[in-house]
């Protein structure tokens, strides 16, 4: 299986391409900086990067695309004080509309494959239901990626490439600090296998990376 991996530079992204070479696929990842020895670059703000990285995999079949770059721009700041306009624009251009852009630019690339798939790494935060305060503009940034999510699997359905997000657990990664109760490895193992059993019977699914169904 071919997987595009995009922000897999660190964290999750990384795990989740080391576990997927681990298990026989070919794992192809992104980095929003220059001058990677392994990594392709993308911005998944920019559009003309998004056509750019298509184009130059334009002769390559995805099978299965996580659209994982993301960003917390806010994090450690108080609530009451995130009035910087730049970081609620620059969390959404990445969190959401990179989402959208990623997913648009490599439309063409999964329907050569014969079971497409798009995955879409969001949060707990994301959830309405689970509204706890605080971090304002990531939650509202993951609660949009997570729309987003849900309305691409119904307009991709026709096109057999069913949707999946997921949320990767409390992860130790510089996001989710060293106090975070899962690792990297296992939780990248835990998704890959919710990536597997991904549908057109399940798209639209909010899941966390154990297969725990997400409240909305």
């Amino acid at each position: 299986m071919n997987i595009l991996i995009t922000g897999a530079n660190r964290g999750i992204g990384a795990a989740l391409m080391t576990a997927a070479a681990e298990r026989g696929d070919t794992a192809i990842g992104t980095t929003r900086s220059a001058g990677h020895d392994t990594l392709l670059r993308l911005d998944v703000r920019d559009p003309q990067s998004c056509a750019a990285l298509a184009e130059r995999l334009a002769n390559t079949q995805i099978d299965l695309l996580v659209c994982n770059a993301g960003v917390y721009l806010e994090k450690g700041m108080p609530a009451d004080n995130l009035t910087d306009t730049r970081l609620w624009a620059d969390t959404f251009a990445t969190n959401v509309t990179g989402v959208y852009l990623t997913a648009m630019a490599f439309l063409p690339h999964l329907k050569r494959s014969t079971a497409p798939k798009l995955a879409i790494i969001s949060s707990q935060m994301g959830s309405s239901t689970r509204a706890n305060g605080q971090s304002y503009i990531y939650r509202a940034s993951k609660s949009a990626a997570l729309n987003l999510g849900r309305n691409l699997a119904v307009d991709l359905k026709p096109h057999g490439i069913p949707v999946g997000i997921y949320h990767p657990g409390w992860v130790r990664t510089d996001m989710g600090t060293d106090a975070a109760d899962v690792g990297t490895d296992e939780s990248a193992r835990g998704l890959l296998a919710r990536f597997d059993v991904l549908s057109l019977d399940t798209t639209g699914c909010f899941e966390m990376w154990n297969g725990d169904p997400m409240p909305f």
